[in-house]
């Protein structure tokens, strides 16, 4: 028996009070178990009874909602009289759906204690669940389960393995539990390509996919979104070229495959051939959120501002609403192209007509548009009253403006916060100092340089030289 979170089930009890005739008639049944025949157990532990209560969590929209079905299901004993994997999967499934991760470990806790061992379903499920919350010590305990049922080479299972340990960053693990598996299936093959692209691995990917082809294994589509995605960031048009063959045999099967036309967007976007990507785009009968902020994306990243905000004013148009991604793209043409007001006037889009609550990449965008434009109270003001603290991004493009326009007062105190977050860094105190320079002041110079050559001082007696000895 694992040992990981107690679960406190005095909010479900307290959402199990809502009366339900059909669940309250199910109650009495329950409360007096041991007095009823095995004939009346199959009628309420039937299939209709188990099929109703997997509708009504299919069709729970939020967390609380589900709160109370599970609240019913407690309750009524529902659990106890019918133990099968299948009713605990589809409880945990429906709290990852709701990205509710750490309830849904908890619940497989209780399975556990229950007397119900997992099956090959419920481990991948779970596993969902660790990397939502980054348990990755759960994940590992619920590795040695899947061990001791034999489970570890299952499909589905050694995928979510491995996807664990990729996002976890322990990549040797994952190539361990990979090459165990003599009798691999491409679901495994898919995720071990998957994990080390998302890792930004993307030759050991690519690498990876050469390997998977050797072995004859046929890639489909989950394949190749992977694949072209560490293309992409390789830069390499010339494998891009090869990997659109590939994805056209793909296709060739599951033409309606929406995710392999976006994938191949972003590609040729992170290759800088948006023609290519265009090409690509016109094609598609219904572009979605995904291919349009592609497109997007991929003209801001190469400053081509104009047709990245004509294709947001087509994407509306459209009538497909814009997520908190696509925002990014707008904003970033706006940073490429110097235009302020239209940077404030998308960023109060966001906000007022779409409801998307800004994040730091959006003020990231913002900071870095008004510091450009030498509006350095407006891009002092919005970093104070960021919601959530700046990273060395916003300080980093922030401390360029001012190399620009040369504003010491400014430099300082972006300095001062650098030096906070990375005091090992000298970046800040180089650039500082060529303002200094910039504007005469060399005192202040000499003052810098003679700090950063006392911090690369002090790190020599960490360090040891082999001497001989007599």
């Amino acid at each position: 028996m694992i040992r990981l979170f107690k679960p406190r089930f005095s909010i479900f009890l307290a959402a199990s009070c809502y009366f339900d005739p059909y669940f309250s008639t199910f109650a009495l049944v329950a409360q007096n178990s041991r007095r009823i025949p095995t004939i009346l157990y199959s009628l309420y532990s039937g299939n209709d009874l188990s099929t109703d209560i997997a509708t009504h969590l299919s069709n729970c929209s939020h967390v609380l909602e589900l709160d109370v079905v599970y609240a019913r299901i407690i309750r009524n004993h529902f659990l106890e009289f019918n133990p099968a994997p299948f009713h605990w999967n589809n409880i945990i499934r429906s709290y990852t759906r709701l990205e509710s991760p750490i309830k849904a470990i908890r619940i497989h806790v209780e399975m556990l204690r229950a007397g119900t061992f997992p099956d090959c379903y419920t481990l991948p499920i779970v596993l969902k669940a660790v990397c939502q919350s980054f348990a990755i010590e759960v994940g590992q305990q619920i590795h040695s389960i899947g061990i001791k049922l034999g489970l570890q080479s299952n499909e589905f299972c050694e995928s979510g393995f491995l996807s664990l340990y990729c996002k976890a960053g322990e990549f040797e693990s994952a190539h361990k539990l990979f090459e165990e598996n003599p009798d691999r299936k491409l679901g495994s093959w898919n995720a071990i390509i998957g994990g080390l692209s998302q890792a930004g691995l993307a030759k050991e990917a690519i690498n990876k996919f050469v390997e998977m082809m050797r072995n004859g294994f046929v890639p489909d589509g989950v394949t190749m979104v992977s694949v072209t995605s560490a293309c992409g960031s390789l830069g390499d048009i010339v494998m891009a070229f090869q990997l659109h063959k590939c994805i056209l045999q793909v296709k060739a099967t599951d033409r309606a495959d929406i995710l392999l036309s976006n994938s191949l967007i972003d590609m040729y976007g992170k290759c800088g051939r948006m023609d290519l990507a265009f090409k690509v785009f016109e094609t598609m009968e219904e572009p979605n959120v995904s291919s349009w902020t592609s497109m997007i994306v991929g003209y801001a990243m190469h400053g081509h501002v104009k047709e990245a905000l004509g294709c947001f004013q087509s994407m509306r148009e459209a009538g497909v609403k814009p997520n908190h991604v696509t925002f990014v793209g707008v904003l970033s043409a706006c940073v490429h192209g110097g235009t302020v007001e239209e940077g404030r006037y998308y960023f109060d889009m966001m906000k007022h007509v779409y409801g998307i609550t800004p994040r730091l990449q959006h003020y990231g965008c913002m900071v870095d548009l008004l510091g450009r434009a030498g509006l350095f109270n407006e891009a002092r003001k919005m970093v104070e009253e960021m919601p959530m603290k700046p990273n060395t991004v916003v300080w980093g493009c922030l401390m360029g403006a001012c190399e620009k326009h040369g504003n010491v007062d400014m430099a300082e105190w972006v300095a001062k916060h650098l030096e906070e977050l990375e005091p090992w860094n000298d970046g800040a105190f180089v650039v500082l100092s060529n303002i200094y320079a910039d504007k005469g002041m060399w005192k202040e110079v000499e003052y810098i340089r003679s700090v950063m050559k006392q911090r690369k001082l002090a790190k020599i007696p960490a360090y040891s030289l082999a001497t001989k000895s007599g």
